[in-house]
């Protein structure tokens, strides 16, 4: 079966930045619905019409993966709004209720970066932004989507944001 708007793929992929240093690696296949927002769309614009056991080079400016990385989603906020256990990579879905910077977007996951002991450091990038990254896909299979996944738009109920232009949900990662 080919790949088309929609269906279900099983890839793997190696994820490096712009100089070949490894970023992640998808090492058991994992299911992800093909039509929807669970691929970035230069992703999905390349998988098109391959089948199982297809291998793809894909090479991704910033514009076509997550963006460039934008300074003014960086904030600081007062240490006492947060958890006591508070460590840096920890993820927050907005910002924590009584925060001091009412410009920020509210729909963004942030990301703790730093800890001081009167303010934390917030940044609403998404991990990769502002990164050029090669991937090396490899189709472990196709088949149709279900009547569930049509309605849904993904694979299992939950979306999956995993190399889709969003960030990552608390506590994801990149697969």
């Amino acid at each position: 079966m080919q790949i088309s708007d929609p269906c279900v793929v099983s890839l793997t992929w190696k994820l490096t930045d712009g100089q070949n240093r490894p970023i992640d690696e998808l090492a058991e296949p994992v299911e992800f619905f093909y039509g929807g927002d669970d691929l970035l769309a230069k992703v999905e614009e390349a998988l098109a019409g391959h089948a199982t056991g297809a291998e793809l080079q894909l090479h991704l400016e910033p514009e076509h993966a997550f963006g460039d990385y934008r300074p003014e989603l960086v904030c600081f906020e007062d240490r006492r709004l947060f958890p006591e256990q508070l460590e840096t990579g920890m993820a927050f879905e907005g910002l924590p209720e009584g925060h001091a910077t009412p410009d920020m977007p509210h729909d963004v996951v942030y990301l703790v970066t730093e800890i001081y002991p009167s303010h934390v450091v917030l940044d609403g990038n998404h991990p990769l932004a502002g990164m050029s990254l090669r991937m090396h896909i490899q189709v472990r299979d196709v088949r149709e989507a279900t009547p569930e996944e049509i309605e849904s738009g993904t694979v299992g109920g939950e979306p999956v944001t995993v190399l889709a232009g969003g960030a990552s949900k608390p506590g994801g990662h990149l697969h």
